[in-house]
Formats: C-alpha cells, structure tokens, sequence
C-alpha cells in the first residue's frame, strides 16, 4: 500500500528537497509557477494535489503554487512525479 503523504511525509519531501535540490525547486518555480524572475525558491508543503513554495522576487517572499497534472497516490508517486517534472523542464529548454 502507498505510503500516504501526510504531514509528517510533507515535511521529510521538503527538507529533502530544500536541502539537497534547491535549483530544482527553484526551475518548480521558474517554469510551473510561472514566476521566471525568481531568485531563490523553497519547498514549503506537498500534498496530493500539488506543491506550496516561497519564492523571492525582488527581494519579495512570494508564495508560488504549482498544481500536479494528476492526483498523487503516495510518497513514491510524489518521488516519480517531481523526477519526472525535471525531465519535462528538461525536454523543453531551448
């Protein structure tokens, strides 16, 4: 059975992500949260439906929500996706 993504689960993605994918999050921000004069991003929370982050824009704490294509099954369909959501970005870059 997937592993539910509760609050706890949200907490261990976004420090993980914070800590060890910061330019990730922050592409999360440029192109899915169409907020390309980003500076720097972090993950705030992930919950089934999408992701809640702070972005700084012109010194600005700008809160930034980026919305799944899909609803997500658990913790690993969580895993799959954000992969996946980089592989995307990276297909398009010019």
């Amino acid at each position: 059975m997937a592993e539910p993504i509760t609050p706890a689960v949200s907490d261990r993605i976004c420090k993980h992500m914070n800590d060890d994918h910061g330019e990730a999050v922050l592409q999360y921000v440029h192109v899915y949260g169409n907020t390309p004069a980003a500076t720097a991003a972090v993950m705030d929370a992930i919950d089934p439906e999408g992701m809640t982050l702070t972005a700084q824009v012109n010194g600005e704490a700008t809160p930034v929500r980026v919305t799944f294509d899909h609803t997500l099954t658990g913790a690993e369909d969580a895993h799959h996706t954000l992969v996946a959501m980089l592989k995307q970005m990276r297909v398009q870059a010019p």
